[in-house]
């Protein structure tokens, strides 16, 4: 994302420090599994990634865009921990025979809560869901096997992609956008974040996934009215172009010689006799 694209402001990289490989052994030591190999080399370039950039509306930034992988560190596992801080309160696990087969989507076989599968956080997408690394296959072992999986504020799973490669290149072309998740999913994106995809028009997005229902309406932004500044340009009024003197005088012995002719205007001479 370039601060050349309209509105576009305050573009933030953090770098960050490549993971010492010892650190990546104990994580997979800790969590009994192995990093796939294109997440261990991700690591071992850089701790994390976090990108961030603002839009500029009335000439005041505005946080739009997030792009963001945990660092290793905080590649925590899903479903290990309560989620109310309560003795014996229910976990993710509890859910399992509560869900149904509703985010399961090209019959691919969902991840699941309990030990049949491994599940990581890679990003909290902003709080609109979690963008996971799941280890399907956990027994008799853990096999390196993983896939990408979005898992969303109602707790139904939909598939990105196969590797981490595949997941990360989709992360960069959809520029962080708000929701980009939920392109991959059977609701998609939400009217406000179409919005956002319409003006930037990540390369990689679906051209139907943004045309407009019949029985919907979105706004069409134009970035040139969106981010223009307050202060307008003052509208000059043309005067008109002033008549000759001549073309004055004949308008007007025109105009009386009408008026002469019209009836009840006629004069008389006087008869001296009178």
């Amino acid at each position: 994302m370039k601060e050349t694209s309209p509105g576009v402001a305050e573009v933030t990289l953090v770098e960050k420090e490549p993971a010492e490989r010892h650190t990546i052994i104990s994580w997979e030591q800790k969590n009994s599994c192995v990093l796939p190999e294109d997440l261990k080399n991700f690591y071992l370039m850089t701790d994390g990634f976090h990108m961030t950039w603002s839009v500029k509306i009335d000439d005041t930034p505005m946080p739009l865009g997030s792009m963001m992988i945990n660092s290793i560190s905080k590649l925590s596992r899903l479903g290990s921990s309560s989620l109310y801080a309560l003795p014996n309160a229910p976990t993710l696990a509890d859910l399992e025979d509560d869900t149904d087969e509703e985010g399961n989507e090209d019959k691919l076989e969902k991840p699941h809560f309990d030990s049949r599968s491994l599940i990581f956080e890679l990003d909290p997408c902003n709080g609109n869901g979690k963008v996971c690394l799941v280890y399907k296959n956990t027994k008799p072992v853990v096999t390196p096997d993983t896939e990408i999986w979005f898992l969303d504020r109602a707790l139904y799973w939909h598939f990105l992609t196969k590797t981490f490669t595949a997941y990360y290149r989709l992360l960069i072309t959809h520029l962080g956008l708000p929701q980009w998740q939920y392109a991959f999913t059977s609701y998609g994106v939400s009217p406000q974040a179409k919005q956002w995809f319409n003006m930037y028009k990540p390369i990689t997005i679906n051209t139907a996934l943004l045309s407009e229902e019949a029985d919907s309406f979105v706004n069409k932004l134009d970035p040139n009215k969106v981010f223009k500044s307050k202060n307008k340009t003052p509208v000059l009024k043309k005067k008109l172009p002033s008549q000759p003197a001549g073309s004055q005088k004949s308008h007007t012995s025109t105009t009386s010689s009408k008026a002469s002719s019209l009836p009840g205007n006629s004069s008389r001479k006087r008869d001296p006799q009178m």
